[in-house]
């Protein structure tokens, strides 16, 4: 709608996401327009699905979207039902989240802005009256975060090594129409991972690695990020690969399955000793060289952030289908759906400005850096959103080597797998082994283990991760 009527308006704010991506526009009369979409996070037809109050269903097949239209084009009763219907869907939803908020000014503007504030809150303050809180424990944060800081050439050699879910397919079955193929899901594997593992936990720092065995036992005792060339790499198993054609910034001679590296002459390209440790499992090489390395201390992400997680998690699997409940477990499905998503937001981004047409605005890295070290509000630690997708992707490859060439397709956090019966034995192991690092971490914190099993209504353990 932006793009269709920016020109009939003088504008004294845009705020964007990216170019051409709106969420919010003011006018200079102070009429504030916004992007249901961002704040819902869904597709209309999903968004009419969640609706607790109101009861619309998205038409579906009313418009044919071949034909071409322009002003003077007449539309159908059913065509103009199903433009009215799309209009209803989103004023039904609104007026929900004025019902939730209490207040349109205070429905925040994107789905990850929803959650920030939640758990931010829970990091800071004792209780929602932020006045009658408890001094120390926002001191005892800020400390943390005092401790947690970044220069700029460590974020860019961060930004480097971010990878998102792994997603692809068995090339020996591509192209294929299988049978009797089962899935593996891991569940909710982003929360899973930031309850059950150790992340960055200090500064960065320059470490000197004198050989590969030397690499491989920093790994076993720390987070590091590196810059790394192999020569003469090949693929140790049939079934995938797992490294990125578009993560490399340099290549000789590589033979590409669909994006991945099957093999190379040389690849150069910037990895955690998560990814290495995959790598190790996957690939051969004659040989290797290390650059930029560099180190921090891990550990369980902070107190409140986990408690934030469980807490989500357990509404979520308690509300569900609980009449009367619906507005409070779509509200904590969806933050803990975004709760990774706000680990890895960039923290320097060029400005995308609408003056009447649209354009990008360089920032600064130091400068951003420097607002992002100092910052008052911050509760995060960018590294941790690295993390969290190194060690699903992890998660996601036990299976892959597992199933062996029973494996058809990943997709981030499940697996297609042929002759389900024979790997039984490997769920079990994973099952039981992402159990025993959640009630580490739960004997660590001191939290009940029952946060990790909480029960639908009809008394239905759901185990987190498994």
């Amino acid at each position: 709608e932006f793009q269709f009527m920016r020109k009939y308006f003088n504008w004294k704010e845009v705020f964007a996401v990216s170019e051409r991506k709106p969420i919010k526009a003011v006018t200079e009369h102070g009429i504030e327009f916004r992007d249901s979409y961002i704040l819902s996070g869904f597709s209309l037809a999903n968004t009419a699905k969640n609706l607790t109050k109101y009861k619309i269903k998205k038409l579906v097949g009313d418009l044919d979207y071949s034909l071409i239209r322009h002003h003077e084009t007449q539309l159908t009763n059913e065509e103009m039902a199903y433009c009215e219907n799309d209009v209803a869907i989103v004023t039904a939803y609104i007026s929900e989240q004025i019902e939730l908020y209490k207040d349109i000014t205070k429905i925040p503007a994107t789905n990850t802005g929803r959650v920030r504030k939640h758990v931010r809150n829970e990091c800071y303050y004792s209780d929602s009256n932020h006045r009658n809180s408890s001094k120390s424990k926002y001191i005892r944060y800020r400390k943390i975060m005092g401790d947690l800081t970044m220069d700029s050439e460590t974020y860019m050699q961060l930004k480097r090594s971010f990878m998102g879910g792994f997603t692809h397919a068995n090339a020996n079955y591509s192209g294929q129409i299988l049978e009797n193929v089962s899935s593996i899901d891991f569940t909710s594997s982003y929360p899973a991972v930031m309850v059950s593992e150790k992340f960055p936990m200090s500064r960065f720092k320059p470490i000197t690695v004198e050989c590969e065995n030397h690499l491989k036992e920093l790994c076993t005792k720390f987070a590091l990020v590196f810059d790394i060339r192999f020569y003469g790499l090949r693929s140790k198993i049939e079934q995938d690969n797992y490294i990125s054609e578009s993560k490399c910034y340099q290549t000789e001679k590589a033979i590409i399955n669909n994006g991945r590296v099957h093999s190379a002459n040389m690849i150069a390209t910037t990895i955690t000793e998560v990814d290495f440790e995959i790598m190790m499992q996957c690939y051969e090489w004659d040989s290797i060289d290390i650059a930029n390395v560099k180190y921090a201390h891990k550990n369980y992400l902070p107190k409140a952030i986990i408690k934030s997680i469980l807490e989500l998690y357990q509404d979520k699997t308690v509300l569900k289908d609980v009449e009367g409940s619906e507005v409070e477990y779509l509200l904590s499905k969806g933050m803990l759906n975004s709760i990774y998503g706000m680990c890895v937001t960039d923290i320097v981004k060029d400005n995308s400005i609408y003056d009447g047409e649209w354009g990008i605005e360089k920032v600064n890295i130091e400068d951003e850096i420097n607002n992002y070290n100092t910052s008052k509000n911050r509760f995060l630690y960018y590294p941790w959103g690295i993390w969290v997708t190194a060690y699903a992707r992890r998660n996601l490859w036990t299976g892959i080597i597992a199933v062996g060439n029973d494996y058809v397709y990943s997709d981030t956090d499940s697996l297609k797998v042929k002759n389900y019966d024979q790997h039984k034995e490997y769920v079990t192991w994973y099952d039981n082994q992402v159990m025993q690092k959640m009630l580490a971490m739960c004997e660590y914190y001191k939290f009940n283990p029952e946060l990790l099993t909480p029960k639908t209504k009809d008394g239905k353990v759901k185990p987190l991760g498994i």
